[in-house]
C-alpha cells in the first residue's frame, strides 16, 4: 500500500515532493519521483511485494510509459506469464511492473482486466496524456482537480493543497450533504472543483481536456436459473478460499483482524485452512464492559488455534487520539468507529504489515438491522394512515431508554420516519440527522432537500431497471460501504501505515453474491442467510447467531464528562460553529444542553458537529 501523487502543469521537482511528503504516513518505507518537462509523477511506498526490488516510479522497457501505483494486484502472477509468452521483459516481482506491460498490451483496457484494489496513475509519453484507474468497488482514493491550465491528482486531498494554483473554494452545498449522508458523496469533496474519481471509473487527460469512463458495473440480474442452497454453498466455499487464498500473498508479515463476528472470524478461519503455518489475529478491548467484545474474539481464536494478539485498552485511550484522527480525515467523516479502527491498526501494525478483515459482507448478504426494518417495512406500509399517525405519535413520546446510541426507542423511532423511496427511506434510516432535523440544523434558507438527494436521484436513475430489493443493496455497496465504511478503514489504517485487505470484496465473488436470490441473504429476517449456513459447524454456534454489533464507541458518556466534552467547549463556541455559514448556532447549543440535561441522546448528533469543526480547524483555516 502506498500514496500516490502528481501534476501536469506548472511546478518543479521540490513542489513535488512537497506534495508527496504529506503522504508519508501511507508510504513510511521510501520515495520515488519522475519529473519530465512538465510533468511529475510521486510516490510513497509501504513495501509489500518485491521488497528490495519494488521502487516506484516503474517504466515499460523503453521508459515511455511510467507508473505510480498504490493497491495490490491479486491476478498478476496469472498475467504476468501472458505477458512473458508476448515476449515483455521484466526487471522486478512486483505487480506494478506487470501493469505497465499490460498497459502496453490492452491501452485503457487495462483496467478491466485487473483482480485487485488499486488507484493507478499512467504517463504514456508517446501520447502525451495521463490515466488514472481506480478499482471497482472504491477501496483506494483518489483525488483529482483541473484549473487555472493545470491537471493535479493524489491518494488524499491534502497532497493537493501544496500546489499553488489550484484554488480551494469552499463549497457550502457539498458540506451541507456531509450532515445527510455522515460523509461527502462521491465525486464530490468539500472544495468546488477538486473531485474525487469514482469507483470502476478511469480518467483520461489529454490534450488540457478530462475524460471519465466506466469500465464495470455490478449487475443484480439473477440468473435465469437459480442455484439449488447446496451447489450456492459450495460455490460460495470455493470463492471464499479463492479470495482468501490470494490475499495471502505477501513478502512481509501478515495478519488477520479478529473482532469475534461471523465477517471477520469466517475470513479468519479460511486464512487458518490455507496457511502454512499458525495464523496471527489481533483484536483490541477495552477495560469498559459496553466498549469491547474481545472474549467473541478469543473464542474464535482458540477455535482455529490462531497465534492471537490482543491489546486491553480504556475508553480514555481512543478520547486521547480523537483530535489525532480528526484532524487527519481530509474529509469530514462522521463514523466514530474510525478511532478503535485507528487503534486496532496501530496495534496490529507492531506485529505485521499487512492485515485481511471481513468489511463487505454487510452489505453484501443483507447483514445491517435496516435490512431487517425493511423486511418488517413490508408490514408497515399497508398499515391506514390513521393508524401510522397514531403509531408514530406515540413512537416520539417513548423515554430515552439509556446511553445506546441503538436503543430500542432510537431505532423506532428511525423506523417511523420511513419515506416511501426506499433510497430515501434507507438513507433516512442511516442518516446521523433526519431530513425533517436538517432545516433546524442549518441556518435560515440553507435547506434545499432536492440538493440534499441529487446524487440518490441519480443513482436511482441508474438502477431503476433493478427490484426495490436490488435498489437498497446495490445503494449500500455503492454509499455506505464504498464512501463510509472503505473510507474508515483506509484512513484509519494507512495513519497507521498498515495495509488492509478485504477478501469479501474480491469483485467476482461480488458478482456471485449480488446474482443470488434474496432469501439467500436475508431469509424469514435472518441476516447473512447463506454465509450462516455455510459456516455452521465451522465456527461457534454462538459466533455465527451473534446479533450485529461492530465496534461500539461510548459518545454519549464521553460528551457528558471527559475530554470530549473538554473538547466540544473548546470548539463549539458561537464564532467557530458558525464560520462556514452552514449550521445555527443556537440549535447546535441546544443539541449539547438537552444532552447533559439527559433529555436526549444527542451523543451521535454531537460527534456529527465535532468532527465537522475538526476539520474545520484543520483545513479551513489553512486554505
Amino acid at each position: 500500500m502506498c500514496g500516490i501523487t502528481g501534476f501536469i502543469g506548472r511546478g518543479d521537482a521540490s513542489l513535488l515532493k512537497k506534495m508527496s511528503d504529506t503522504l508519508t504516513h501511507r508510504g513510511p518505507d521510501g520515495e520515488g519521483f519522475y519529473y519530465q518537462g512538465n510533468v511529475g509523477l510521486g510516490h510513497r511506498r509501504l513495501s509489500i511485494i518485491d521488497v528490495k526490488g519494488g521502487a516506484q516510479p516503474i517504466y515499460n522497457e523503453d521508459k515511455t510509459i511510467i507508473i505510480v501505483f498504490n493497491g495490490e494486484i491479486y491476478n498478476f502472477q496469472d498475467l504476468k506469464q501472458g505477458l512473458l509468452q508476448s515476449g515483455h521483459k521484466f526487471t522486478s516481482q512486483t505487480d506494478t511492473e506487470v501493469i505497465v506491460h499490460l498497459y502496453e498490451e490492452a491501452g485503457e483496457s487495462v483496467f478491466a482486466k485487473l483482480n485487485g484494489m488499486f488507484a493507478i496513475a499512467i504517463w504514456d509519453s508517446r501520447l502525451k496524456k495521463i490515466i488514472l484507474g481506480r478499482d471497482r468497488l472504491g477501496k483506494k482514493p483518489l483525488y483529482y482537480s483541473q484549473q487555472n491550465g493545470n491537471f493535479v491528482f493524489a491518494s488524499e486531498l491534502k497532497a493537493l493543497m501544496p500546489y499553488p494554483d489550484i484554488d480551494f473554494v469552499l463549497d457550502q452545498a457539498q458540506l451541507r450533504k456531509y450532515f445527510f449522508y455522515d460523509y461527502i458523496p462521491c465525486p464530490h469533496t468539500p472544495w468546488k472543483n477538486v473531485y474525487k474519481l469514482g469507483p470502476a471509473e478511469y480518467l483520461v487527460f489529454d490534450q488540457g481536456k478530462v475524460e471519465i469512463k466506466k469500465y464495470w458495473r455490478p449487475n443484480f440480474q439473477a440468473t435465469d436459473t437459480a442455484p439449488d442452497i447446496a451447489d450456492a454453498q459450495n460455490e460460495l466455499d470455493a470463492r471464499l478460499r479463492q479470495a482468501v487464498a490470494s490475499r495471502l500473498v505477501s513478502d512481509v508479515p501478515l495478519g488477520i483482524f479478529l473482532s469475534g463476528g461471523i465477517d471477520s472470524s469466517t475470513i479468519a478461519w479460511y486464512a487458518s485452512q490455507d496457511a502454512s503455518q499458525k495464523i496471527k489475529t489481533f483484536s483490541i478491548d477495552f477495560k469498559e464492559k459496553t466498549f469491547g467484545e474481545g472474549k467473541f474474539a478469543r473464542q474464535v481464536a482458540k477455535h482455529i488455534g490462531s497465534d492471537h494478539y490482543e491489546a486491553i485498552l480504556t475508553s480514555q485511550d481512543a478520547l486521547d487520539i480523537v483530535a489525532k484522527v480528526g484532524q487527519h480525515l481530509d474529509e469530514p467523516l462522521a463514523d466514530a468507529s474510525v478511532l478503535p479502527t485507528y487503534l486496532l491498526s496501530d496495534f496490529t501494525k507492531k506485529t505485521v504489515t499487512v492485515a485481511l478483515g471481513g468489511d463487505g459482507a454487510d452489505e453484501l448478504f443483507c447483514g445491517y438491522q435496516t435490512f431487517q426494518a425493511e423486511y418488517f417495512y413490508g408490514f408497515y406500509r399497508h398499515l391506514p394512515a390513521l393508524a401510522k399517525k397514531i403509531l408514530t405519535r406515540i413512537v416520539n413520546n417513548l423515554p430515552m431508554s439509556g446511553d445506546s446510541y441503538f436503543s430500542l426507542d432510537f431505532k423506532l423511532r428511525k423506523f417511523v420516519q420511513a419515506a416511501s423511496n426506499p433510497l430515501v427511506r434507507h438513507q433516512n434510516w442511516l442518516s446521523t440527522f433526519s431530513l425533517a432535523e436538517l432545516p433546524n440544523l442549518f441556518m435560515p434558507d440553507h435547506f434545499n432537500q432536492e440538493d440534499l438527494l441529487d446524487d440518490i436521484t441519480d443513482f436511482s436513475a441508474a438502477v431503476n431497471h433493478f427490484d426495490d430489493w436490488s435498489k437498497i443493496i446495490a445503494f449500500y455497496q455503492r454509499f455506505y460501504m464504498q464512501e463510509r465504511v472503505l473510507v474508515k478503514v483506509d484512513r484509519a489504517s494507512m495513519l497507521a501505515s498498515l495495509e488492509v485487505r478485504a477478501p469479501f470484496l474480491d469483485y467476482e465473488l461480488a458478482d456471485f453474491v449480488n446474482h443470488l436470490p434474496l432469501n439467500y441473504k436475508i431469509r424469514a429476517n435472518k441476516t447473512k442467510f447463506l454465509l450462516k449456513e455455510l459456516m455452521a459447524g465451522r465456527l461457534p454456534p454462538e459466533i455465527i447467531g451473534r446479533p450485529k454489533k461492530g465496534f461500539a464507541v461510548p459518545l454519549a458518556q464521553w460528551f457528558r464528562s471527559g475530554n470530549l466534552n473538554e473538547l466540544w467547549l473548546d470548539l463549539a463556541t458561537p464564532e467557530n460553529v458558525v464560520k462556514t455559514g452552514i449550521l445555527s448556532y443556537n440549535y447546535v447549543d441546544n443539541l449539547f444542553k438537552q444532552h447533559l440535561s439527559h433529555k436526549q441522546n444527542n451523543g451521535q448528533k454531537l460527534w456529527s458537529i465535532l468532527t465537522f469543526l475538526l476539520w474545520q480547524q484543520a483545513y479551513l483555516v489553512k486554505k
